[in-house]
């Protein structure tokens, strides 16, 4: 068994690219290691199925290394990773069969003949218990907030997870999946009412209850 090589082991990232970019296979490797938690993470929160993202995952990084050599160092190897990540997991949700619509339609508010909520006062308010929501740790309520998530239309959850849980901007998000602003605004507030139904314990408090 040869030794390791101290050189190649200490290589910087940008060296790495550039080897892996020209078809070194030993660079490969311990370019992408550092990165495999971030990219396997964004993946299986959008598809919610761990086989489905680990096959995502080796279809994500097949697609890195065949498109490293037009990797041209304007952002960060893990950025521009990353995002090949959020497409490929976006394109496997989209091969699924759909599903039907009417079970999450019946979790969405009421409307008045006026376009007001009639159940207002029952909107979660998500930017304070997104947060807590991936911090759970009790098994059964992270089942719980999986299959929750896993219940969404593949366009909220699409926009859920890339607003919600990653942190994306409505810019941002708007941009890489190519619809509107105000379409993004849209499935991102129908998630959360329809996250806020499912799971009750992250509605916020009210007196009187």
């Amino acid at each position: 068994m040869s030794e390791p090589d101290p050189a190649r082991e200490v290589r910087p990232e940008a060296g790495l690219v550039q080897a892996a970019a020209q078809g070194d296979p030993l660079a490969f490797e311990p370019l992408v290691r550092p990165h495999l938690g971030m990219l396997f993470r964004v993946i299986d929160r959008i598809l919610g199925n761990e086989a489905e993202s680990q096959d995502a995952l080796q279809d994500a990084l097949l697609t890195i290394h065949r498109e490293l050599p037009g990797f041209q160092g304007a952002s960060k190897f893990s950025t521009w990773a990353y995002r090949i990540c959020v497409n490929q997991a976006l394109m496997a949700r989209r091969k699924r069969v759909r599903r039907r619509e009417d079970a999450i339609e019946d979790l969405m508010p009421r409307f008045g003949d006026e376009g007001h909520h009639m159940n207002i006062d029952t909107i979660l308010d998500w930017s304070e218990d997104a947060e807590a929501l991936m911090k759970v740790e009790q098994d059964e309520l992270k089942a719980r907030v999986r299959s929750g998530l896993d219940r969404l239309s593949d366009d909220q959850r699409a926009v859920f997870v890339l607003r919600d849980l990653e942190g994306w901007n409505t810019d941002e998000i708007a941009r890489h999946l190519g619809i509107t602003r105000e379409l993004v605004r849209q499935r991102v507030h129908r998630a959360r009412l329809a996250l806020r139904a499912m799971l009750p314990e992250f509605s916020p408090s009210r007196e009187g209850r």
